[in-house]
């Protein structure tokens, strides 16, 4: 198992494999999320097929099409009213 340590700034140095395993390199971003009481981390990259699971667990279930389009519906009437 790879460790690291928190500095004072609060900052981490990932260790050689888990950079290899993810296929990161310098300048690379990644985004924490939050999974089963601690934290996935993510690779962020800018094609789509990096988002996948990306999202997994920030929600109890996945809103359906008719879901989206009632709530788009709603704002529009708000934004109407408002």
């Amino acid at each position: 198992m790879s460790t690291s340590t928190v500095t004072s700034k609060g900052q981490i140095t990932l260790p050689r494999d888990v950079r290899k395993a993810l296929g990161l390199g310098a300048g690379d971003k990644v985004d924490f999320v939050q999974f089963e009481g601690g934290f996935k981390l993510v690779p962020l990259r800018k094609d789509v097929r990096g988002l996948k699971g990306k999202f997994a667990g920030r929600v109890k279930r996945p809103v359906t099409i008719d879901e989206m389009d009632d709530a788009i519906a709603q704002s529009a009437v708000e934004s109407e009213e408002g």
